[in-house]
């Protein structure tokens, strides 16, 4: 729900996309407007950023995040 102008509140009508827009149009802009070129940038960060979660899983307690460990995939 959102609040208009008026005060009174109103369901949405569709859900927010995950991934605004924007961002992806300055993805493709920062590789010249190529897709595959921005594909291939995502999925390396996505593959850093794997192997940095990796490290944390195994360097982090159960107790040091207050019962909070990373996982390797979202619900």
């Amino acid at each position: 729900m959102t609040a208009t102008g008026d005060g009174q509140l109103r369901l949405f009508t569709e859900p927010a996309p995950l991934i605004p827009m924007d961002e992806v149009a300055l993805a493709l802009a920062w590789h010249d407007g190529d897709p595959v070129a921005t594909i291939a940038t995502l999925i390396e960060d996505c593959a850093f950023l794997r192997a940095e979660l990796a490290a944390a899983e195994a360097l982090l307690s159960k107790g040091y995040g207050r019962g909070w460990l990373p996982r390797m995939e979202r619900d």
